[in-house]
Protein backbone atom coordinates (compact mmCIF):
# COMPACT_ATOMS: atom_id res chain seq x y z
CA UNK A 1 0.00 0.00 0.00
CA UNK A 2 1.34 3.45 -1.21
CA UNK A 3 1.44 6.55 1.51
CA UNK A 4 -0.44 9.05 0.03
CA UNK A 5 1.62 11.91 1.69
CA UNK A 6 4.64 11.16 0.14
CA UNK A 7 4.34 12.42 -4.04
CA UNK A 8 7.14 12.51 -6.37
CA UNK A 9 9.36 15.26 -5.57
CA UNK A 10 7.45 16.18 -2.00
CA UNK A 11 8.56 13.27 0.18
CA UNK A 12 11.10 13.72 2.79
CA UNK A 13 11.99 12.51 6.61
CA UNK A 14 10.87 16.39 7.32
CA UNK A 15 7.42 16.48 6.29
CA UNK A 16 6.66 12.00 7.04
CA UNK A 17 4.14 13.16 9.30
CA UNK A 18 1.74 15.61 7.43
CA UNK A 19 0.59 15.73 4.04
CA UNK A 20 2.99 17.42 1.42
CA UNK A 21 0.36 20.17 0.19
CA UNK A 22 0.13 20.81 4.47
CA UNK A 23 3.83 21.19 4.64
CA UNK A 24 4.57 23.68 1.66
CA UNK A 25 0.89 25.70 3.41
CA UNK A 26 3.24 25.86 7.10
CA UNK A 27 6.04 27.14 5.35
CA UNK A 28 4.47 29.80 2.96
CA UNK A 29 3.98 32.45 5.17
CA UNK A 30 7.21 34.58 3.76
CA UNK A 31 5.91 38.56 2.62
CA UNK A 32 6.39 38.85 -1.13
CA UNK A 33 7.25 41.52 -3.11
CA UNK A 34 4.39 42.11 -6.00
CA UNK A 35 3.60 44.11 -8.58
CA UNK A 36 -0.18 45.15 -9.37
CA UNK A 37 -0.74 45.92 -12.95
CA UNK A 38 -4.15 47.34 -14.30
CA UNK A 39 -4.90 47.14 -17.72
CA UNK A 40 -8.00 49.21 -19.12
CA UNK A 41 -8.53 51.44 -21.67
CA UNK A 42 -11.27 53.46 -19.53
CA UNK A 43 -9.95 53.28 -15.82
CA UNK A 44 -8.18 56.25 -13.77
CA UNK A 45 -6.46 56.09 -11.14
CA UNK A 46 -9.89 57.14 -8.81
CA UNK A 47 -11.98 54.47 -10.39
CA UNK A 48 -9.63 51.98 -10.15
CA UNK A 49 -11.32 49.97 -7.52
CA UNK A 50 -10.15 46.44 -8.44
CA UNK A 51 -5.67 47.63 -8.29
CA UNK A 52 -6.73 48.87 -5.31
CA UNK A 53 -8.50 45.95 -4.01
CA UNK A 54 -5.49 43.66 -5.51
CA UNK A 55 -3.19 45.33 -3.51
CA UNK A 56 -5.30 46.05 -0.11
CA UNK A 57 -5.42 42.02 -0.37
CA UNK A 58 -1.76 42.08 -0.34
CA UNK A 59 -0.74 43.91 2.28
CA UNK A 60 -3.67 42.79 4.51
CA UNK A 61 -1.84 39.08 4.16
CA UNK A 62 1.84 40.96 4.92
CA UNK A 63 2.52 41.23 1.33
CA UNK A 64 4.29 44.04 -0.25
CA UNK A 65 3.27 46.28 -3.38
CA UNK A 66 6.85 46.79 -5.02
CA UNK A 67 5.43 48.51 -7.93
CA UNK A 68 1.75 49.94 -9.32
CA UNK A 69 1.16 50.13 -12.86
CA UNK A 70 -2.30 51.60 -14.80
CA UNK A 71 -1.64 51.43 -18.54
CA UNK A 72 -3.66 50.87 -21.88
CA UNK A 73 -5.16 47.80 -22.58
CA UNK A 74 -1.92 47.55 -25.51
CA UNK A 75 0.12 44.18 -26.06
CA UNK A 76 3.18 46.16 -26.62
CA UNK A 77 2.84 48.00 -23.58
CA UNK A 78 2.08 44.68 -20.93
CA UNK A 79 4.79 43.28 -22.74
CA UNK A 80 7.30 46.03 -21.75
CA UNK A 81 6.44 46.40 -18.61
CA UNK A 82 6.75 42.39 -17.97
CA UNK A 83 10.04 42.45 -19.67
CA UNK A 84 11.44 45.73 -16.97
CA UNK A 85 10.18 43.79 -13.99
CA UNK A 86 11.95 40.76 -14.90
CA UNK A 87 14.93 42.94 -14.71
CA UNK A 88 14.35 43.68 -11.14
CA UNK A 89 15.49 41.20 -8.58
CA UNK A 90 13.13 42.31 -6.05
CA UNK A 91 9.56 41.43 -7.44
CA UNK A 92 8.99 37.82 -7.10
CA UNK A 93 4.83 37.86 -8.41
CA UNK A 94 3.02 39.90 -11.01
CA UNK A 95 -0.39 40.52 -10.60
CA UNK A 96 -2.33 41.95 -14.20
CA UNK A 97 -5.80 42.49 -13.24
CA UNK A 98 -8.10 43.64 -16.44
CA UNK A 99 -8.00 42.96 -20.23
CA UNK A 100 -9.13 39.13 -20.18
CA UNK A 101 -12.29 38.94 -21.88
CA UNK A 102 -13.39 38.23 -25.57
CA UNK A 103 -13.84 41.80 -26.82
CA UNK A 104 -12.08 43.18 -29.76
CA UNK A 105 -10.00 45.56 -27.14
CA UNK A 106 -9.47 42.81 -24.70
CA UNK A 107 -6.02 41.96 -25.50
CA UNK A 108 -3.93 40.90 -22.05
CA UNK A 109 -4.60 37.36 -22.35
CA UNK A 110 -2.42 37.35 -25.65
CA UNK A 111 0.63 39.50 -24.33
CA UNK A 112 0.91 37.33 -20.90
CA UNK A 113 0.13 34.20 -22.69
CA UNK A 114 2.81 34.83 -25.05
CA UNK A 115 4.86 35.81 -22.59
CA UNK A 116 5.33 32.87 -20.33
CA UNK A 117 7.89 30.30 -20.11
CA UNK A 118 5.60 28.42 -17.92
CA UNK A 119 1.83 27.91 -17.69
CA UNK A 120 -0.43 27.04 -14.65
CA UNK A 121 -3.15 25.87 -16.84
CA UNK A 122 -4.88 24.59 -13.16
CA UNK A 123 -5.01 28.36 -12.49
CA UNK A 124 -7.46 29.09 -15.64
CA UNK A 125 -9.37 25.82 -15.23
CA UNK A 126 -10.30 26.36 -11.68
CA UNK A 127 -10.87 30.14 -11.87
CA UNK A 128 -13.15 29.34 -14.18
CA UNK A 129 -14.78 26.55 -12.22
CA UNK A 130 -15.03 28.67 -8.99
CA UNK A 131 -16.60 31.41 -11.38
CA UNK A 132 -19.17 28.98 -12.85
CA UNK A 133 -20.59 28.59 -9.15
CA UNK A 134 -20.84 32.55 -8.79
CA UNK A 135 -22.11 33.52 -12.23
CA UNK A 136 -23.04 30.55 -14.38
CA UNK A 137 -21.99 29.87 -18.34
CA UNK A 138 -20.58 33.59 -18.69
CA UNK A 139 -17.37 32.28 -16.66
CA UNK A 140 -16.33 30.75 -20.22
CA UNK A 141 -15.56 33.95 -21.37
CA UNK A 142 -13.12 34.40 -19.22
CA UNK A 143 -9.33 34.07 -20.14
CA UNK A 144 -7.53 34.03 -16.80
CA UNK A 145 -4.21 32.60 -17.14
CA UNK A 146 -1.06 32.19 -14.60
CA UNK A 147 2.40 30.57 -15.35
CA UNK A 148 6.18 31.55 -14.87
CA UNK A 149 8.50 34.00 -16.65
CA UNK A 150 12.14 33.14 -15.29
CA UNK A 151 11.70 33.70 -11.41
CA UNK A 152 8.54 35.40 -11.47
CA UNK A 153 4.61 34.23 -10.81
CA UNK A 154 2.56 35.79 -13.04
CA UNK A 155 -1.22 36.13 -12.88
CA UNK A 156 -3.58 37.92 -15.49
CA UNK A 157 -7.06 37.74 -14.07
CA UNK A 158 -10.27 40.06 -15.17
CA UNK A 159 -11.21 43.63 -13.76
CA UNK A 160 -14.19 43.57 -11.96
CA UNK A 161 -14.00 43.52 -8.53
CA UNK A 162 -16.28 39.70 -7.59
CA UNK A 163 -13.40 37.94 -10.22
CA UNK A 164 -10.51 39.84 -8.59
CA UNK A 165 -11.89 39.18 -5.00
CA UNK A 166 -12.34 35.07 -5.89
CA UNK A 167 -9.47 35.00 -7.69
CA UNK A 168 -7.40 36.51 -4.76
CA UNK A 169 -9.14 34.90 -1.90
CA UNK A 170 -9.49 31.72 -3.38
CA UNK A 171 -6.32 30.75 -5.50
CA UNK A 172 -3.99 33.79 -5.60
CA UNK A 173 -3.20 34.43 -1.91
CA UNK A 174 -2.90 30.50 -0.63
CA UNK A 175 -0.72 29.50 -3.36
CA UNK A 176 1.70 32.31 -3.90
CA UNK A 177 4.11 31.67 -1.37
CA UNK A 178 4.59 28.33 -1.97
CA UNK A 179 4.91 28.81 -5.66
CA UNK A 180 7.70 31.94 -4.84
CA UNK A 181 9.18 29.07 -2.72
CA UNK A 182 9.29 26.55 -5.50
CA UNK A 183 10.72 29.13 -7.99
CA UNK A 184 13.25 30.45 -5.70
CA UNK A 185 14.77 26.51 -5.44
Amino acid sequence: MSDHRSHAGHGSHTQAAQPSHLFHKAHDSVSLACMVVTCSDTRTPESDTSGKLICHLLKDHGHTIADFHLIKDEPVEITRLLKEAAQQPTIQVIIINGGTGISRRDSTFEAVDGFLQKRLDGFGELFRYLSYQDIGSAAMLSRATAGIYENLAIFSIPGSQGAVRLAMEKLILPEMGHIAGELAK
